[in-house]
């Protein structure tokens, strides 16, 4: 990916439309643009408005010749005023599959190369138009599935995280100047900053960022999505409760034990919570290897979920089986919620004596829905925080986001212990040091090149 480069796309999705877009960046884009593109004032862009749009033809260079393929718009906005922060020029077409492709040919004919994933993007925020989390949140509003998405992108986009990170950032980036400062020039006239007051700030900023590492919980619920595997008995009716959530006939339902044999795994929501959800095979002892395998699976999943819905049968007695199936749950690390089934056709009290050590247990029926709103409340309990104002509070909605914020959270921990334990200045400045890289990273503001590269080519061709 060379920044020096005029990049071109199709921005608009591939296929039949009322219009398509074309995006040209970079230097020469004004240059190129004027080769396929004459406004109907036979002006060329560079002498019209920045920002202004203008009808006119859509030309190829046909071994010299001059070929209309189309008549449509452009604009050209001007560097630094556009998205990427480079001149920009977009194009609009006609939106046929054909007369779309011609128009790229064209573009790439006079000059520009094809973009790369995510390079739009990634200029902006090599050219200081977007923060690193507002780039990321650009990437979640695109691929938002929900108004809770949508609305937790938009906050990202609009700085809300970027500006509560700057705000530590350069808190703590102050007192450490003043420090440095006074250890280098001790016989200037300096405000008299010492271990004191860098304990105070050190303090507060980490009261400050232990606050926002705690948003995680409800960004990750949000955007990414709680592994959530469903576990239980054969018959136990784990398939009808995934159906149930996914909203549709996604897995096979019979009276037949064992009829799931393999994990299937969609994204659903529950409440405000989107749930990565898998439906697994019953556990009991097989003979078959194929269902064995599946059972292999199903414990596999279970091991590594952050949430999981123990399915029991309440209309059917338990027995030892069901004792061990829940000495295996207690082996697990995910939050575990009793769902008891069947609660239509009567819940035995032994099964809930079973399931009595479970913090959370919700009388359910997958055929009628009875118990859906107890268990969407119980999740977003758990997941969300309901002081949270999602769309107006800074929030870390990915894992990436996360590590660095922890990171920094840790390191300036290390540096208040290193201050109430009497080291030298210089040690703790040190430790306070790491946080300011840690929080650059959380922001992009100090970040490798390869970390960058795999965060934009999530992006689709032409953002």
């Amino acid at each position: 990916m060379n920044l020096l480069d005029t990049i071109t796309a199709i921005s608009t999705p591939f296929g039949k439309g009322g219009i398509a877009v074309l995006r040209i960046s970079g230097s020469d884009a004004g240059e190129i643009a004027d080769k396929v593109f004459c406004p109907a004032s036979k002006k060329k862009l560079a002498d019209i408005e920045s920002g202004r749009a203008v009808y006119g033809q859509i030309y190829s260079n046909n071994n010299g010749q001059k070929v209309q393929i189309d008549d449509g718009i452009a604009v050209f906005f001007r560097a630094p005023a556009s998205f990427t922060g480079e001149d920009t020029v977009e194009i609009s077409c006609h939106g046929g599959v054909l007369v779309t492709q011609r128009v790229l040919e064209a573009i790439m004919c006079a000059g520009a190369r094809l973009a790369l994933p995510g390079e739009f993007t990634k200029r902006a925020f090599v050219n200081g138009k977007l923060s690193l989390t507002e780039a990321e949140a650009l990437g979640d509003l695109l691929e938002a599935a929900t108004d809770e998405q949508m609305a937790l992108a938009r906050s990202g986009m609009n700085g809300k995280l970027s500006t509560e990170i700057g705000s530590i950032y350069d808190s703590i980036c102050n007192v450490l100047a003043a420090i440095y400062a006074r250890i280098d020039y001790p016989d200037e006239d300096l405000a008299d900053i010492g271990r004191e007051e860098m304990l105070e700030v050190t303090r507060k900023n980490l009261s400050s960022l232990a606050s926002l590492c705690d948003t995680y919980s409800t960004g990750h619920a949000v955007t990414e999505g709680v592994s959530t595997v469903i576990v239980g008995r054969t018959n136990a009716g784990k398939s009808t409760l995934y159906n149930r959530i996914v909203g549709r006939d996604a897995a096979i339902v019979t009276d037949i034990a064992g009829t799931t044999r393999d994990v299937l795994t969609e994204k659903a929501r529950l409440g405000r919570v989107t749930l990565r959800l898998s439906d697994t095979a019953g556990l009991r002892e097989s003979c078959d290897v194929v269902e064995q395998i599946g059972i292999d699976r199903a414990k596999s999943e279970a091991e590594q979920a952050e949430l999981i819905l123990a399915v029991f049968d309440g209309s059917r007695a338990p027995d030892g089986d069901d004792v061990e199936f829940v000495k295996y749950l207690k082996t697990l690390k995910g939050t575990r919620i009793a769902i008891i089934n069947k609660s239509d056709l009567g819940i035995l009290s032994s099964v809930t004596e079973l399931a009595q050590d479970f913090e959370y247990v919700i009388p359910f029926s997958a055929n009628s829905g009875e118990g859906s709103d107890l268990l969407r409340e119980t999740v977003e309990r758990i997941y969300i925080d309901k002081d949270l104002r999602v769309g107006e509070d800074a929030i870390i909605s990915n894992a990436r986001q996360n590590s660095a914020a922890t990171r920094a959270r840790q390191t300036l921990e290390a540096a208040i212990s290193a201050i109430e334990g009497e080291l030298p200045l210089e040690v703790c400045c040190v430790e306070v040091e790491n946080s300011i890289a840690m929080l650059g990273e959380l922001d992009g503001r100090v970040i490798s090149e390869d970390i960058v590269s795999r965060i934009f080519a999530n992006f689709c061709v032409g953002k």
